[in-house]
């Protein structure tokens, strides 16, 4: 998917001995959005701010070692290795020494000659690093003003976390000019350093620029037009964690200590085997408990108590991206964790008082084919006709901000319906849920909205499942557990064809072996990942079996 900005120079930000300011260029092809306002909370907004950054920045995917010099070197002593291989006689030895000797002369001198290149090479690639790291984000925060709150939104470059960070206006001692809406800002790493430098005793002012709506030359040689070519993957994510904001959930406070000692915990240790999960054993008006795998080690806090009306024993995964979390704890005064099951979407708002800080992590840190197909997050619930539908919109973009409650009285609709209506809004991009106030808000995420129908599936094996799933042709044969491991068989009915398949699903809820009678999997295997009927198998296996909600109905109608 294509995206273009058009930014009226560029964010800037200065710190002297009194103040410090923060100037965000906003993207002017969007409506005019900006705001001012000199911040109260000083050291929370800095701690909050800098949280978000790391959230731009995460990256925990598998990265491979980088063999090149290895294999440089190899080629360099290939020589040497085929000569001491093939020597037969004593009389080559001398020869060889004498070959070797010279070639260690032509290195050396070689090295000599080429030390500056090198040394002028690795000083280029340094100023690289620190000038224009901003080319490896994928794409600007978002930032939405709104009449309660100012909010920044975010997207890790692995997929796997959200961020969001939102400040009631009651955080700023004064408010200039404003207009609602929300805009992409062009973001530097740079600012990041500038953001260490908030002190309580220097006036900080934040400042989303409106010059940039004022000046609408085009040939305004200040203006700068950036575009952008980002995957439908990453977009798909940045909607799936929004749409599970809105998935029932168990929640609960943990104190900002409880949340510390899990975070020590996993420093301390590195698992080298699996179940890397985090358990959380939840019991009714008693203290939350989690259990770090494979230790099994069980904290148990007796500061934060689940109110919750029923147990329940949830597992997450990808728990390392949960050290974003670290810098926020001590000035929070509650973290609130949402839970929508094992398996699925996490939320953690770290509450400053008036400013707050959302940490959203999908199911797991690789957005890869394991998890695909456990859960659709973007299916629409119900029905909802397109009028019924723009009318609810219409109702929020006048309010910017309401529960269902009260757009199905301003409507006359069902709250059902509403729900329907703004979670397809969600799935397009334009409308968000508020965890922390039960709310949804309008919420542009792009300049024009997002076809839920082009962003809903990961492949086309993804999609197929589903149309299989719909049409109830999936039977689960038998299910054997071994050790943590499912041993899962069954049958799919394809076009007259009943497929076999057989898996098995590790203790950490992944694919780790399968087959199928499929053409699909008898070419390719598992080069290109499970085939459609693998996917139906295990989604049908996770709702009836291990109870995993799936989101949706088909045949709902996509609103633009």
């Amino acid at each position: 998917m294509n995206f273009a900005y058009r930014f009226l120079g560029s964010t800037s930000a200065s710190s002297d001995a009194a103040a410090s300011s923060f100037t965000f260029a906003p993207d002017t092809l969007r409506a005019p959005t900006f705001f001012t306002g000199k911040v109260a909370r000083h050291l929370a907004f800095r701690e909050a701010i800098s949280a978000l950054h790391h959230v731009v920045v995460s990256d925990l995917r598998f990265k491979p070692r980088d063999r090149t010099a290895y294999f440089e070197w190899l080629k360099q002593n290939e020589a040497n290795f085929l000569a001491e291989a093939t020597a037969q006689s004593e009389a080559l030895k001398p020869r060889i020494a004498e070959l070797q000797a010279r070639i260690r002369g032509l290195d050396q001198q070689r090295n000599l000659l080429m030390q500056p290149y090198w040394k002028a090479q690795r000083a280029y690639f340094d100023y690289l690093y620190k000038q224009d790291r901003d080319a490896w984000i994928v794409l600007d925060p978002v930032i939405t003003v709104h009449p309660d709150e100012i909010f920044f939104e975010c997207f890790s470059l692995d997929e796997s976390s959200y961020g969001r960070l939102s400040c009631d206006h009651d955080v700023f001692e004064s408010l200039g000019e404003m207009a609602l809406g929300t805009t992409n800002i062009d973001y530097s790493h740079a600012l990041y350093d500038e953001f260490q430098k908030i002190r309580s005793y220097r006036d900080t002012t934040l400042t989303i620029d409106p010059s940039g709506f004022e000046v609408q030359t085009g040939g305004d040689a200040d203006f700068r037009e950036e575009k952008i070519d980002l995957p439908d993957s990453w977009v798909r994510g940045f909607l799936q964690v929004s749409s599970a904001m809105t998935l029932p959930a168990h929640v609960f406070d943990l104190h900002p200590v409880d949340m510390a000692n899990i975070l020590t915990r996993l420093a301390q240790k590195k698992e080298k085997a699996g179940p890397r999960s985090l358990r959380f054993v939840l019991t009714p008006d008693a203290p939350v408990e989690v259990v770090i795998e494979p230790w099994n080690e069980r904290l148990r806090f007796r500061r934060s108590i689940y109110r919750g009306p029923s147990a329940a024993e949830i597992r997450i995964w990808g728990r390392r991206r949960l050290a974003i979390l670290g810098r926020t704890l001590a000035l929070a005064r509650s973290v609130r964790v949402h839970l929508t099951g094992s398996g699925l979407p996490s939320f953690f708002v770290v509450d400053f008082g008036g400013l707050r800080f959302t940490l959203g992590l999908s199911g797991w840190t690789a957005n890869d084919w394991s998890s695909a197909g456990q859960f659709d997050l973007l299916a629409p619930r119900h029905k909802v006709d397109h009028d019924t539908a723009q009318r609810i919109f219409a109702a929020l973009g006048s309010a910017h901000a309401a529960t269902p409650a009260e757009l199905a009285r301003q409507t006359g609709t069902g709250e059902p319906l509403v729900h329907a209506a703004l979670t397809a809004y969600t799935q397009a991009g334009r409308v968000m849920f508020d965890l922390d106030k039960s709310l949804y808000r309008l919420r542009e995420l792009t300049r024009e909205p997002l076809s839920p129908e082009q962003l809903r599936f990961a492949s086309p094996q993804e999609e197929k499942a589903d149309r299989l799933i719909d049409a109830n042709l999936v039977t689960i044969g038998r299910i054997d557990r071994n050790q943590g491991a499912r041993a899962v068989t069954g049958s799919v009915l394809d076009n007259a064809r009943n497929e076999q398949v057989s898996l098995v699903i590790d203790g950490d809820d992944r694919l780790v072996e399968a087959r199928c009678s499929c053409h699909f999997y008898v070419h390719n295997k598992m080069a290109r990942g499970p085939c459609e009927h693998m996917l139906a198998l295990r989604r049908i296996v996770h709702a009836q079996v291990d109870g995993v909600a799936q989101d949706g109905q088909a045949g709902g109608q996509a609103i633009a």
